[in-house]
């Protein structure tokens, strides 16, 4: 599969949101964490160690959720998006000096995976908002040992229909770039060099009071980054009407009248294979032209063709 960016996210764009990484992690991504730990029962050797990439975005409180039930795994925390963001990632998760566990329990090392040392990689809620995934899956792979596993979550296409509604009602651009399917994700995987991938996915609604409390949690979630979305001035009465639309259109009878959001969020996981052996040339194996004629000289002669 060749290389190229999602058709509908701006790569400078993106590559602005994710250097803007810092605390506190989103209340989502921290749900989708503790969701996606539980399936690391599925897993049926727990990992010797593994890597955290991005935890600030993917989840702080969620790193200390699966290291406490991989209480026997080593730690590497690997924060991509800045200084800032590793700061805070080493305020949070190194533990002090005074403290037992420190020195007892396994190592929590923040720095870059070396290549092919890790038994897991979580990569938890960043997926969808990077412009390049074929080239994160393949750090992701070379940072795996062979049978070592990723585990990863992200947003797929149902995420926001209600307000892609909204915004064509009104006549306006996509307020999101396209997320992708779960099954696109598992063919890129393939690609990368994963084997047996496992796609599956859930919905979350979430519910608001006010149309100001929900554009303020899509803020700390992440940026539209398709390339035709509104440019950044655009004026108070822009957000009223926004906010008058979303208050007509979004109010849901199921949940009491609050305004309700769908996300769809996509689980995977999938394994690193243990490189095939190279065949050794022509010492155990025989033409069927050179295995024919020793069966007919061995039968001449009374013996047993070899197999």
């Amino acid at each position: 599969m060749p290389e190229k960016s999602p058709p509908t996210i701006d790569a400078v764009a993106a590559a602005r949101w994710h250097a803007l990484a810092q605390e506190p992690s989103p209340w989502l991504h921290e749900e989708v964490a503790r969701r996606m730990q539980e399936r690391l029962s599925w897993i049926v050797v727990p990992p010797g160690n593994w890597c955290d990439w991005d935890p600030v975005r993917g989840g702080l409180q969620a790193h200390a959720l699966v290291a406490a039930g991989l209480p026997k795994a080593e730690q590497w925390v690997h924060e991509t998006t800045g200084a800032p963001a590793r700061a805070a990632a080493r305020a949070r998760l190194q533990r002090p000096w005074w403290r037992a566990a420190r020195w007892l329990g396994p190592s929590v090392h923040f720095a870059a995976p070396a290549p092919a040392s890790m038994q897991m990689v979580w990569a938890n809620m960043g997926l969808h908002m990077t412009a390049q995934p074929q080239a994160l899956m393949a750090q992701w792979h070379q940072a795996l040992g062979p049978d070592g596993f990723v585990m990863f979550s992200c947003l797929g296409p149902d995420t926001l229909r209600e307000l892609r509604a909204v915004y064509a009602r009104l006549g306006w651009p996509e307020p999101s770039h396209t997320f992708t399917d779960m099954h696109d994700w598992g063919d890129m995987l393939a690609a990368a060099g994963f084997a047996e991938p496992v796609m599956d996915m859930e919905r979350i609604i979430l519910t608001f009071t006010t149309p100001a409390r929900l554009l303020e949690e899509l803020r700390g979630l992440g940026r539209n980054l398709h390339p035709q979305r509104f440019p950044a001035l655009r004026g108070r009465h822009w957000k009223q009407r926004l906010e008058s639309a979303i208050a007509e259109q979004l109010a849901d009878e199921n949940n009491g009248g609050q305004l309700a959001l769908t996300f769809e969020i996509i689980y995977g996981h999938a394994f690193k294979p243990t490189p095939r052996a190279p065949r050794e040339q022509r010492t155990w194996t025989k033409t069927r032209t050179e295995y024919l004629a020793q069966v007919g000289a061995n039968q001449s002669v009374g013996h047993r063709p070899d197999a």
